[in-house]
């Protein structure tokens, strides 16, 4: 698609335009002459196919943070299982995680926003999910902890999350026969794990019981291939709407925003920033809504991107 210019973002004064430099060999576009604040998916985006940062990201991303740089993340990860991922990153800024449920302080994991559904309805998608043979994973916040409770581990798809958190030492988890839940306990997201016809159909469901009550992400595990994850939020939860948080938190309501992404959870955010730049390995639909495509997550093209176009104010 073509790149938008600045009457595309309703900017009325073109003292206030983006300056766009576009180079005809790689569409690359660097934004310069203002505050700028960049937001990185994590899985697929910012981290390699092992979901860790490489040693060269880690250093060239704290070079630059030192430096400046407004950056931090948005992903679908818990803050338990991104203070992992990002061990050594001197993030300054907040993070997003579970979609938009939180945002949170990464050194302490303290949350600072937290958009957690109705209790009535976190019941209701409970109780249907036997009809589709399926049992839930369901995060919850006490306003001291994060929790997540399991019954069942009813499929592989749900027994590599399981022992992928239980050998991380995830604090968070607890078994609890029928999901009774306590009465302090804020239900920030159901993961539901199958396969991904039985999904599909669960999906459908949903949507129509719950319309826009609730946000709903489906999108295959990339770390245990033909097991997929249904995961549903509250409507507020989503990283657009997140960022807007984060903006107004920060005092950065008036920087341009840029986004790295890769999947379709990542398209709201896309829709919603000045500047949206897809990886190589995103999804096509993502590649869609992106204002530019730049190279795959495995050789940190979002590191290399930022070094390459961001200088500091």
């Amino acid at each position: 698609m073509s790149v938008p210019d600045w009457q595309k973002f309703g900017r009325s004064d073109p003292d206030h335009a983006l300056l766009w430099v576009r180079q005809s060999t790689d569409r690359r576009i660097a934004i310069t002459g203002m505050s700028t604040l960049y937001i990185s998916d994590l899985d697929g985006t910012l981290v390699n196919n092992d979901a860790v940062l490489s040693p060269y990201a880690l250093k060239e991303l704290n070079a630059m943070l030192a430096e400046g740089l407004q950056l931090t993340v948005a992903s679908a990860r818990s803050i338990v299982s991104m203070q992992q991922m990002l061990a050594g990153l001197e993030l300054r800024l907040p993070v997003i995680g579970f979609n938009g449920a939180f945002l949170s302080d990464l050194k302490t994991g303290a949350h600072l926003h937290v958009n957690s559904m109705p209790r009535e309805i976190a019941e209701s998608i409970i109780a249907c999910l036997p009809a589709y043979d399926c049992a839930p994973y369901v995060s919850t916040y006490t306003g001291a902890e994060e929790r997540v409770y399991y019954d069942t581990v009813t499929n592989a798809g749900m027994q590599w999350y399981w022992r992928d958190r239980i050998e991380r030492r995830d604090p968070r988890f607890r078994h609890q026969p029928r999901y009774l839940l306590a009465h302090n306990d804020a239900v920030t997201c159901i993961t539901i794990i199958h396969r991904g016809e039985v999904l599909d159909a669960l999906e459908a469901d949903l949507i129509s019981r719950f319309g826009t009550e609730v946000e709903i992400h489906q999108y295959e595990n990339q770390y245990s291939p033909g097991w997929y994850w249904l995961t549903v939020h509250d409507r507020r939860a989503s990283k657009d709407q997140a960022i807007k948080v984060l903006q107004a938190h920060q005092d950065l309501k008036d920087s341009r925003v840029v986004v790295f992404g890769d999947n379709k959870n990542d398209i709201k955010m896309f829709q919603a920033a000045d500047l949206a730049v897809a990886v190589e390995n995103a999804q096509a639909q993502v590649k869609a809504h992106a204002h530019e495509v730049i190279g795959s997550n495995l050789n940190d093209a979002v590191v290399n991107y930022l070094r390459a176009n961001w200088t500091p104010v």
